[in-house]
């Protein structure tokens, strides 16, 4: 078993980190004191870089690399801050990838193209009021009425609600109880009946609009359902990604601080010479640098074998 990244590999990760550090840093920066998301142009520059669905299939406008060549330019990105790499996770672990895997032909092609042109940003709409964790417990109801699906609910801390484009929506597709009613539907900004609360005001994660949705007889043609009713698995499956992604975005948080305190222990002096000469600070570091890398290969690993059903809650 190799651990070595491949050439490819390598040569993509240093594409990422040279463009996220000479590029992304002031619009960090600006987006931590505003609190206002990536434009839309800088968008436009991902994709011409190649950092948008970088898992996602050629035939859609991805690379068509893996998962874990998509979490190495994620966490290049995440090290700046995680606003700026927010709409990568978006396009390599958030709700693409359901689209990708359940949605019929026409709706792909009208959305994950886009995506990774840096055109759309779609965001997942899961938790409610009253079902955070437990999302067997959501409320919101998507009812079939002829060619169409009504949905009424609301859904509560939605990471791009208000900004992106467009919602795959968790609901009740049927009265079946718990997970067996459960599916997804995808529902575009600007639908009738859509609104959106005040924006969260949050102590982190600034840059990245958060808001409450508020779905009243929103009606979208029934082909957009993309996970019927019984498909909760399906849709755990897909959330099993998001849930590397979200680890790889506080794995690039980690990796980042770490490697700045790697230039610091070096430059900063005290009785006549660089603190990292002290072997209290070197501890210190080897523990910060051992978890970091176990956080890594656990990803790594986790993301290889996404496809093939793991991670998974049935894993044992």
């Amino acid at each position: 078993m190799d651990f070595n990244l491949s050439e490819e590999q390598a040569a993509l990760q240093a594409a990422a980190r040279t463009f996220a550090r000479s590029e992304m840093l002031a619009v960090a920066e600006e987006t931590e004191r505003e609190a206002t998301p990536l434009s839309r142009d800088w968008l436009k520059r991902y994709a011409e870089m190649g950092f948008l669905g970088v898992n996602v299939s050629a035939d859609y406008g991805g690379l068509g690399l893996g998962n874990v060549e998509a979490f190495l330019v994620l966490e290049e990105f995440a090290k700046i801050s995680s606003a700026v790499a927010f709409p990568i996770f978006e396009s390599v672990a958030g709700p693409v990838h359901a689209l990708a895997h359940f949605a019929d032909d026409a709706l792909k092609q009208r959305v994950i193209p886009a995506v990774c042109r840096g055109e759309m940003i779609v965001a997942v709409a899961m938790s409610e009021p009253d079902a955070g964790t437990a999302l067997t417990d959501l409320r919101t109801r998507a009812e079939l009425r002829g060619d169409r699906v009504v949905i009424n609910g609301a859904k509560r801390w939605c990471s791009g609600g208000g900004h992106s484009d467009a919602y795959l929506v968790y609901c009740r597709l049927s009265d079946a109880p718990g997970a067996k009613g459960i599916g997804a539907v995808y529902v575009d900004m600007g639908t009738p009946g859509l609104t959106f609360g005040e924006p969260e005001q949050l102590m982190g994660f600034r840059g990245i609009p958060d808001s409450d949705l508020y779905f009243e007889e929103v009606s979208v043609p029934a082909d957009q359902i993309v996970v019927p009713a019984g498909g909760f698995a399906k849709l755990m499956q897909a959330f099993d990604l998001e849930r590397c992604g979200n680890a790889t975005m506080a794995l690039g948080q980690a990796s980042g601080a770490l490697e700045e305190a790697l230039v610091w222990v070096q430059d900063r002096r005290q009785f006549g010479k660089p603190i990292v000469e002290f072997q209290a600070v070197q501890l210190r570091l080897a523990e910060m640098a051992m978890r970091v890398e176990a956080a890594r290969l656990l990803i790594h690993r986790a993301a290889r074998n996404a496809d093939t059903g793991f991670p998974s809650p049935s894993h044992q």
